[in-house]
């Protein structure tokens, strides 16, 4: 399945003075900032975002936002953000923005 390509250019749109690396992975498109996945536009729909695993209960607890789940295993520090969430630029960028600063608290690769 392909990713949401409108998706995929908001977030370009919103990192676009970033230095990012764009990635196909998961059947998604991955935006990296210093090596790291921040987010990922999945080719299942929405995102996957990167966060710090201590805040993950709190943000799970808000609506169409879920673990990231991975052969039958949560992945700690990552969510799923369903794509009605994603509709309005500023919830957009809510959640790009909270990959890319808990990315970039992570050692370069």
């Amino acid at each position: 399945m392909a990713y949401d390509e409108d998706l995929a250019n908001r977030v370009r749109e919103l990192v676009g003075r970033e230095p990012v690396v764009e990635k196909r992975m998961f059947g998604g498109l991955a935006f990296l900032a210093r090596g790291n996945m921040a987010v990922v536009v999945r080719g299942k729909g929405g995102l996957m975002v990167r966060v710090d695993p201590a805040e993950s209960g709190d943000l799970q607890a808000r609506p169409g936002v879920d673990a990231m789940v991975m052969r039958d295993r949560e992945l700690a520090g990552w969510l799923v953000v369903e794509p009605a969430r994603l509709a309005l630029d500023a919830d957009l960028k809510e959640w790009v923005d909270r990959g890319f600063a808990y990315a970039k608290t992570l050692p370069a690769k």
